[in-house]
C-alpha cells in the first residue's frame, strides 16, 4: 500500500494510513462507543490483513481510547443465549487470528485505557508501546463470561500464570506502569510522545530483513503453539464451558448491571 492515500473502512470507525515508508497503520474511530470493537469493524480488519504487504502494522485508537472491547451492548436481551456467542467469539476470532498471522511486526500503540477485548487484541500484537496514564484491564469476572482458553492462553505467554489470575480472577484494571512491569506492554511514553514513539518503532521494525522478520515471527508462533497443545478433549470442554456463560442468566445480568452501572446480583446459575 506503499504511497496510498488514507482510507475509511467500516463505515469510517476504522482508518488506514501510512505513516512512515513501509508502515501501515489502523485506526479504531469508534468514539462514541470508546471505540468498541463492532461487527463492521472486526471485519475490516480481517479483510484489511489480508491484502496488506506493509513490513510493519500499528493498530491504535482514535480520540484517547485504545478500544473499551466488543460492543456487547449491542446484542438485544431477549436473544443474548442465541447472539451472544454468534457476534463476539467469531467476528473477534477471526480478526485476532488475522493480526496473529500477518506476516510482519504488528505495534499496538495504546493511547488510552484498553479493556477487555481491546486488551486481548493489543497483546495479539507482537510489541505495545503504552501512554503513561492508561488503564487495561479484563472485566470477564464482573460480566459473568467464561473467556476463551485461546485468549487466556495468550495472556499466561504474555504475562504468567499469576498475573493472569490477577486481571480475570479480581477484574481489577493495571496502570501503564504496572502493565510494564508485568511485562503486558513493551514501552510506556508520555501520551503527547505516543504517536512519534510507536513510528518510531515501528519504521526501525520495518527497515529490518523482510526474510529474518517474516521466518522469525513464524517460529515464535509456530514454537508457543505447539507448547500450548492441548488434547482435543480437554479442549471441547473448555469450548462447552465458554459456551455456558453465554447461555447464563448470570451473564444476562452482568451485562445489564454494566450498563446500568450498579452492583451485579448474581445467582450462580
Amino acid at each position: 500500500m506503499t504511497g496510498a492515500a488514507p482510507r475509511e473502512l467500516a463505515d469510517g470507525k476504522l482508518r488506514l494510513d501510512e505513516p512512515a515508508p513501509g508502515v501501515a497503520r489502523l485506526t479504531i474511530a469508534n468514539p462514541r462507543k470508546r471505540n468498541a470493537l463492532d461487527h463492521p469493524i472486526l471485519d475490516a480488519i480481517t479483510a484489511t490483513l489480508e491484502e496488506l504487504d506493509a513490513r510493519c502494522l500499528i493498530v491504535t485508537g482514535a480520540d484517547g481510547m485504545f478500544s473499551a472491547g466488543y460492543d456487547i451492548g449491542e446484542i438485544p436481551d431477549g436473544t443474548f443465549a442465541n447472539q451472544a456467542e454468534k457476534l463476539v467469539a467469531h467476528p473477534f476470532t477471526a480478526a485476532l487470528e488475522a493480526l496473529e498471522a500477518y506476516a510482519y511486526p504488528t505495534v499496538a500503540a495504546l493511547g488510552g485505557h484498553t479493556i477487555g477485548g481491546g486488551l486481548e487484541l493489543a497483546l495479539s500484537c507482537d510489541f505495545r508501546v503504552a501512554a503513561d496514564g492508561i488503564r487495561l484491564g479484563m472485566p470477564p469476572a464482573k460480566l459473568g463470561l467464561v473467556y476463551s482458553h485461546t485468549g487466556l492462553r495468550k495472556f499466561i505467554d504474555t504475562i504468567g500464570a499469576p498475573r493472569t489470575r490477577e486481571l480475570f480472577l479480581l477484574g481489577r484494571n493495571v496502570d501503564a506502569q504496572q502493565a510494564l512491569g508485568w511485562g503486558m506492554v513493551n514501552r510506556v511514553v508520555q501520551a503527547g510522545q505516543l504517536e512519534a514513539a510507536s513510528v518510531e518503532l515501528a519504521a526501525e521494525l520495518a527497515a529490518n530483513a523482510p526474510l529474518s522478520l517474516r521466518g522469525n515471527k513464524l517460529i515464535i508462533r509456530q514454537l508457543l503453539d505447539a507448547r500450548a497443545a492441548i488434547d482435543p478433549q480437554l479442549e471441547q470442554e473448555m469450548i462447552e464451558a465458554r459456551l455456558a456463560s453465554f447461555a447464563s442468566a448470570d451473564m444476562r445480568e452482568g451485562v445489564r448491571a454494566f450498563a446500568e452501572k450498579r452492583p451485579p446480583r448474581w445467582r450462580d446459575e
